[in-house]
């Protein structure tokens, strides 16, 4: 039998922690992947000829909902099972390539508790490829207040995101 995950709580987070580094080599089945599960059909996404003689570039790339849903998994491995993004703003800069090695960082910029008593973590997060910044990007995290506390349960007027 495991362990149970700890929950992550808004106490134990300030100003200035920072979140565990995740990197990933992307492949270009990674690429392909999440074009298709987004239902991305642009050619960019998964022909290298096109990618390489129509748009430029050095081979196919990631799309701007695989990014999003990298930077989803990486808030939801770090607030675990009861944390819940409720909001997640994010710029793309450079593209990300099969043989990179994405490297997602984060600080959290702020804490506080709205008017409902929901937790709130502010995170800043940066997406980079060696010495590259590919896009950097803002995310608003719930947080239980205490381990009896789920933002997962909140509804209506006491989900606010």
């Amino acid at each position: 039998m495991t362990a149970p995950t700890p929950t992550l709580t808004l106490g134990s987070v300030a100003v200035g922690s920072t979140l565990p580094e995740l990197a990933v080599d992307v492949t270009a089945t990674t690429v392909v992947l999440g074009a298709i599960a987004s239902r991305d059909w642009r050619p960019m996404h998964h022909d290298y000829k096109f990618a390489t003689e129509r748009n430029g570039v050095r081979d196919i790339f990631l799309n701007t909902p695989n990014q999003a849903a990298w930077f989803e998994r990486y808030l939801t491995d770090w607030s675990g099972p009861h944390g819940r993004v409720g909001s997640m703003t994010f710029r793309m800069r450079d593209s990300i390539f099969p043989d990179d090695r994405m490297v997602f960082s984060g600080t959290v910029s702020a804490v506080a508790v709205d008017e409902a008593g929901c937790g709130w973590a502010t995170v800043d997060i940066t997406l980079a490829v060696g010495d590259r910044t590919c896009s950097t990007c803002t995310a608003r995290v719930a947080l239980p207040t205490d381990p009896d506390d789920n933002p997962w349960a909140r509804r209506g007027d006491a989900w606010r995101p």
